[in-house]
C-alpha cells in the first residue's frame, strides 16, 4: 500500500448519544456526508515529539461531550493513535448561519426562480467553505486535511451540533 493510500480515513463513527435523536433530514445528511467522505478524503496525523508519524487508514470516531468537539483517532485495527478535543465555541456562528440559509435555500426551491435559488446556493456553499476552513484550522498541529475534507467533516460537525 502507497503513502497516499494510507492518508485517509478508512472508518467513520458518530457518537450522538449525548444529543437529541436526529431528525431523518439530519439522519440523512449524515449518511452522504459519512459516504461522501469515505470515498474521498486527505487525513494524515503528524509526528509529535520527535515519534514517528502515525501510519493510516484512520478510523474516526465524532464526538459532542462537555460541549466540545471531540476526535477520536485510532488504526484501521482499533488500536488508539490520538484523541484531541476543540472548542465549539468557534463553529457555533457558522453553524448557526448554517442552518439558516439551508432553510432559506429550502424554502426558496418551492418557490422562487431559479437565479435566486443559485444565488442563496452561492451563499450556502460559502458558508460552509467558511466552516471548512474554521476547521483546518483548528485542526492545525493536531491532522492535516483538505478543503474537500473540511467541507465533508464539516457537514458531520453540523449534525453533531444542536441548533
Amino acid at each position: 500500500m502507497s503513502q497516499a493510500s494510507t492518508d485517509r480515513i478508512c472508518r467513520i463513527e458518530i457518537d450522538d448519544s449525548a444529543l437529541p435523536p436526529p431528525t431523518p433530514g439530519m439522519e440523512q445528511d449524515r449518511r452522504v456526508a459519512v459516504f461522501d467522505l469515505l470515498e474521498d478524503n486527505s487525513f494524515v496525523l503528524p509526528g509529535r515529539k520527535g515519534a514517528p508519524v502515525p501510519q493510516g487508514p484512520y478510523a474516526l470516531a465524532l464526538a459532542v461531550r462537555e460541549k466540545r468537539l471531540v476526535f477520536d483517532i485510532a488504526t484501521e485495527a482499533g488500536d488508539r493513535l490520538a484523541e484531541f478535543h476543540l472548542s465549539l465555541g468557534p463553529f457555533r456562528q457558522t453553524v448557526k448561519d448554517y442552518f439558516q440559509i439551508c432553510a432559506s435555500y429550502f424554502d426558496a426551491v418551492k418557490r422562487l426562480p431559479p437565479a435566486q435559488i443559485e444565488a442563496i446556493d452561492m451563499a450556502r456553499r460559502g458558508i460552509h467553505n467558511e466552516g471548512a476552513r474554521t476547521l483546518q484550522e483548528r485542526l492545525e498541529g493536531k491532522a492535516q486535511i483538505d478543503i474537500d475534507t473540511a467541507r465533508r467533516l464539516f457537514t458531520l460537525i453540523c449534525a453533531l451540533i444542536p441548533e
